[in-house]
């Protein structure tokens, strides 16, 4: 197969990529790595040497593409599918990459904060670190809230490259800070974004990875 996926079931940039995918219907062949094994870091490092997933390797093309959001935006132009994850209209395409960045930047990197710290060992916690990121996420939430009120999806009237940001940034973040009960804008979104069967068939695929998670515990019964 002319596309091969350098993934984690339990990667949150990897259930963006896995997202725009399964939205669109392109065929593709994953590849799951555990970066633990050294053989399988040495591939990774071999075909992007900061050593981190989701890559991309289009065998027909001779291209190797690193990064979620560059990964999608290659997908979008060199293998369309059933549906694009961005609009063709500049400004339209302008709110959609605008989105995406909120939900890597000021969801995804706050809550690989919290998740991260969980992991290290006693006496490395960084608690100021952890307490800014929570702070960060109740500012995000907030945001959202008022941004979510036109009840559309992220970036306008179509699911998109930022609704694949979202989905799994939001579902990882939920777990470690769960939504405020007043954010009802945030938390009908989130519903809809679990309507997806884009979004249904990722989390059934982590499914078996979730007692990997460092916050298990903490995972709803519902996704379990």
């Amino acid at each position: 197969m002319a596309l091969t996926l350098y993934l984690h079931p339990l990667a949150s940039f990897c259930h963006k990529v896995l997202g725009a995918l399964y939205e669109s219907g392109t065929p593709f062949e994953p590849r799951v790595v555990d970066l633990g094994n050294p053989a399988d870091k040495a591939d990774v490092l071999a075909a992007w040497p900061v050593g981190k997933i989701p890559i991309l390797v289009d065998a027909a093309r001779d291209r190797t593409v690193p990064e979620s959001t560059p990964i999608i935006e290659y997908l979008d132009r060199h293998h369309p599918g059933v549906r694009p994850m961005l609009p063709a209209d500049a400004d339209a395409r302008f709110d959609v990459r605008l989105w995406d960045r909120f939900f890597d930047l000021y969801v995804q990197q706050p809550m690989q904060k919290i998740v991260t710290d969980r992991l290290r060992a006693e006496g490395e916690h960084d608690a100021r670190g952890v307490a800014e990121a929570h702070g960060a996420l109740a500012t995000a939430y907030d945001m959202l809230e008022r941004h979510l009120a036109r009840g559309r999806w992220a970036a306008g009237p179509d699911f998109t490259l930022a609704d694949c940001a979202a989905a799994p940034a939001l579902f990882y973040a939920g777990i470690v800070a769960p939504f405020p009960a007043q954010h009802a804008h945030l938390r009908d979104y989130f519903e809809r974004l679990l309507s997806r069967p884009s979004v249904q068939r990722t989390l059934a695929e982590a499914l078996p990875y979730f007692p990997l998670f460092p916050f298990r515990d903490a995972i709803p019964a519902r996704f379990l």
